[in-house]
């Protein structure tokens, strides 16, 4: 896919939806594009996004800090259409990256192509609170990850998640959610997906990877699914929790990270593979302008050092195992400005030889029209078994349509 194909399919959505569609909602933020069939069998919103990113980072030599290195990136380019087809009760949701961290990652198993299709996914609501999903999206697993990077309170996710998420594959979701008696709510999430991430085309080198979610919100549903969206721009009149528990199984994973990571091919091409398992616990929690994010990750395999078919010779390859700890909380004032805080801790197993790392980072944040038109910055220092590593400093915008 090029730059001509993207801008072709962009000018004929619109085009062909300004004569034939009804077209509504269109302020800022709500959709570049919004607009409903007049016979009510489908609909389109198309809101990109994009954020500009400027970094600044000092590392320690083991004496003094470095001369910085400076950096601009364009973090993210996205282009989203989702709406329903049919009826009501068919989702839909197509994304596509196209900032150089969004579409690299190219290898032998998706035919070293650009990885342009974040999400591809249908979302049947099929009876009252089931739905099933299919098709390619985030599964069910620690809460930060599955927030939008369009809806973070600092710059970009911590390294709790780096390290040990789960992230976008392919396969299918069941989806449910209950009212157990007052305001207090359940939701639950199955999935099961072919384990190796996104755009993987060669079919499934390993097992498949089974995940499974429980949600318990005790004081009832937050404004705007702002459970899933960090800082409380809503302001909740109401003290609001969500508690978060995350199973996944990977089997036979053939990744360093099970959905990510190298693949670990042996000297003969075969490719190693061992049962990756990786469980979450988290919290979310907001009132009258504070929010609060705790998150405990641990992955374990069943043999972390790959080997080559002797069963004995390493390769070089080794499952990246541990636990981290991550807490996050902030204040959004009365004028929309945000003072945000967290702290992160990963340990690692003493078979990937890494060190422990810690991370404090200080942020400050402007919403101008809440995450959809927003300046952020933040400032972070990392250390590495207890010693000075590194400090960064960050300063960027969002914008979404």
């Amino acid at each position: 896919m090029n730059n001509k194909l993207l801008f072709l399919i962009v000018t004929l959505i619109i085009n062909f939806n300004l004569q034939a569609q009804e077209i509504s909602d269109t302020s800022f933020g709500k959709g570049l594009v919004n607009f409903v069939a007049k016979d009510s069998t489908f609909s389109v919103k198309f809101a990109p996004r994009f954020q500009v990113r400027s970094m600044s980072s000092w590392d320690h030599n083991g004496d003094i800090y470095e001369s910085p290195e400076h950096n601009f990136i364009v973090r993210r380019a996205r282009l989203k259409f989702d709406g329903f087809a049919y009826n009501k009760n068919l989702i839909y949701k197509i994304e596509l990256g196209l900032s150089n961290r969004d579409v690299s990652g190219a290898n032998a198993f998706n035919r070293n192509t650009p990885r342009y299709i974040l999400d591809a996914v249908i979302k049947w609501k099929f009876a009252k609170n089931w739905e099933f999903w299919a098709g390619q999206t985030k599964l069910p697993g620690n809460v930060e990850r599955v927030v939008s990077s369009g809806n973070l309170q600092l710059i970009d996710r911590s390294l709790l998640n780096s390290r040990f998420n789960i992230d976008r594959d392919l396969g299918i979701q069941i989806r449910h959610k209950s009212n157990l008696g007052g305001t207090f709510l359940t939701r639950e999430k199955f999935s099961i997906s072919q384990g190796e991430g996104r755009n993987v085309t060669e079919g499934n080198e390993g097992g498949l990877q089974y995940t499974a979610r429980l949600e318990l919100l005790p004081f009832g549903a937050f404004k705007s699914k702002g459970d899933y969206s960090q800082s409380d721009l809503k302001r909740e009149e109401k003290p609001k929790l969500m508690l978060g528990f995350t199973y996944n199984f990977n089997e036979e994973a053939v990744r360093e990270r099970g959905f990510a990571g190298d693949y670990m091919v042996r000297s003969d091409e075969t490719i190693y593979g061992t049962d990756q398992t990786t469980i979450f616990i988290d919290a979310m929690y907001k009132f009258n302008g504070f929010s609060f994010m705790g998150e405990y990750a641990k992955r374990t395999a069943d043999n972390e050092i790959a080997t080559e078919t002797d069963g004995v010779t390493p390769t070089g390859d080794i499952v990246l195992t541990g636990n981290a700890l991550n807490l996050q909380a902030g204040y959004l004032f009365k004028n929309n400005y945000e003072v945000a805080g967290r702290f992160t801790t990963v340990d690692y197993e003493s078979v990937t030889s890494k060190l422990p790392t810690k991370q404090y980072t200080l942020g400050f944040n402007k919403f101008v029209v809440g995450h959809k038109l927003k300046i952020q910055s933040d400032i972070s220092y990392t250390t590495l078994d207890g010693d000075a590593n590194n400090i960064t400093f960050r300063l960027g915008f969002d914008l979404h349509f």
